[in-house]
C-alpha cells in the first residue's frame, strides 16, 4: 500500500503523551508520513457528545490506515468501548499481538514468541447484551463460521508467510459445544488447507496454566475474541507487561494500529508513560505501507536503548521520563 497520509487519534490518559513520542520518532526516523490528527474519547465525549468528530471518521475513510492511542473506556455506565465501535463498523475482524522475548528486558521467561491472532468482531466481547429484570442480565455469544473462517485463515497464511510451525486453537468447547465447537471444527477444516503447518486446539484454562509453564511450546495461537482479549495480556507479562505488546487490527479495506494497554490516568501528566508498545504498534504499520526499513532502523534503536539500561520509564525499571527515553530512542537513530 502507497500512503504518506495517516490519520492519528490521540486518546485520553497517557495517550496524548505517548503520541507526541511516537511521531517524534517517526518523524526523526524519516518516515516521510503526513498526519491528520484527532482528539478522541472522553474528553471529547463531553464537549461535544461523540467520540469520535465526524471529521475523524472521514479522515480514516480516506487514509484507510489509523494510528490510535489509549482511551478510558468507563466502567459499567457511560459510552461504549470506542475500541469495540471501530472494529464493528469497519470490520477490523484480525486483531494481532505479537509477544516476544527481549534480552535486555530481564523476565523468568527467555524464551517466549508468541503471535495471538483474536477475532474482533464477534464472541461475548462484542457487548451484545439485554437486561431481563432488575436482578437479570444475559450476554450473548455470538459465533459464525463466516468469522471463524477469516480468522483462521489470518493465522494459518500469516505462519506460512513467517515460517512459523505451529497453529494452536484456544476454545472452551468442551463446555460451549455449539459456539466454540463451531471455532474449532472450522479451525480443523481449514488448516487440512495447510498441511505444512502443525494444527492442535487447547482448552482456553488449560492453555493459560501452559502460557506460565512452558510459553516456549506456542507459536501461533488463534481464538475468540474474549479469550483472546484476556490471554494477550498474559502473553504480555511473560516479556516484562503492556508496554511492550503492540497491536494491530486488520480488515480488508482498513487497518488500525494501537497499544494493548491501557490510558492509565493514574500516571497522567507525569511524564513518566511507556511508548514503546505504542512506538512497535507504529512499526507494525510502517511495515504495512511497504516502510520495512525505517521500521527495522526503529526496532533496532529501542533494542539499543533497552540493552544499555541507562535510560529506561518506571515500567521498565528505570527512572527516566518519557521525554528522555524518547530523547535516547532518537538520538540512536
Amino acid at each position: 500500500m502507497e500512503t504518506n497520509t495517516i490519520t492519528v487519534f490521540k486518546g485520553d490518559g497517557i495517550g496524548p503523551e505517548i503520541t507526541d513520542a511516537v511521531l517524534a520518532i517517526l518523524d526523526a526516523a524519516g518516515a516521510d508520513l503526513d498526519y491528520e490528527i484527532f482528539r478522541v474519547g472522553a474528553a471529547e465525549y463531553e464537549e461535544n457528545g461523540a467520540l469520535i468528530p465526524e471529521e475523524g471518521f472521514a479522515s480514516f475513510e480516506k487514509t484507510h490506515v489509523l494510528l490510535k492511542s489509549p482511551i478510558t473506556t468507563p466502567l459499567g455506565t457511560g459510552f461504549r468501548s470506542l475500541n469495540v465501535t471501530l472494529r464493528k463498523k469497519y470490520d477490523l475482524y484480525a486483531n494481532m499481538r505479537p509477544a516476544k522475548s527481549n534480552a535486555a528486558v530481564k523476565t523468568p521467561f527467555e524464551r517466549v514468541d508468541i503471535v495471538m491472532f483474536r477475532e474482533n468482531t464477534e464472541d461475548l466481547y462484542a457487548g451484545v447484551e439485554e437486561k431481563i429484570d432488575e436482578n437479570t442480565a444475559h450476554s450473548i455469544k455470538i459465533i459464525t463460521r463466516k468469522c471463524s473462517e477469516r480468522i483462521v485463515r489470518s493465522a494459518f497464511d500469516y505462519a506460512v508467510k513467517n515460517k512459523r510451525k505451529k497453529v494452536t486453537c484456544v476454545h472452551k468447547a468442551n463446555i460451549m459445544k455449539l459456539s466454540d465447537g463451531l471455532f474449532r471444527d472450522v479451525f480443523y477444516e481449514i488448516s487440512r488447507e495447510y498441511p505444512g503447518i502443525e494444527a492442535e486446539d487447547k482448552i482456553v484454562d488449560n492453555v493459560a496454566m501452559q502460557l506460565v509453564m512452558h510459553p516456549e511450546t506456542f507459536d501461533v495461537i488463534v481464538t475468540e475474541n474474549l479469550y483472546g482479549d484476556i490471554l494477550s495480556d498474559l502473553t504480555s507479562g511473560l516479556i516484562g507487561g503492556l508496554g511492550l505488546l503492540p497491536s494491530s487490527n486488520m480488515g480488508t479495506d482498513f487497518a488500525m494500529f494501537e497499544a494493548v494497554h491501557g490510558s492509565a490516568p493514574d500516571i497522567a501528566g507525569k511524564g513518566i508513560a511507556n511508548p514503546t508498545a505504542f512506538l512497535w504498534s507504529a512499526c507494525m504499520m510502517l511495515e504495512h505501507l511497504g516502510k520495512q526499513e525505517i521500521s527495522a532502523k526503529i526496532r533496532r534503536a529501542v533494542d539499543e536503548v533497552l540493552k544499555d539500561g541507562t535510560i529506561l520509564t518506571p515500567d521498565l525499571g528505570g527512572c527516566a521520563g518519557t521525554e528522555a527515553y524518547t530523547k535516547a530512542i532518537i538520538e540512536r537513530l
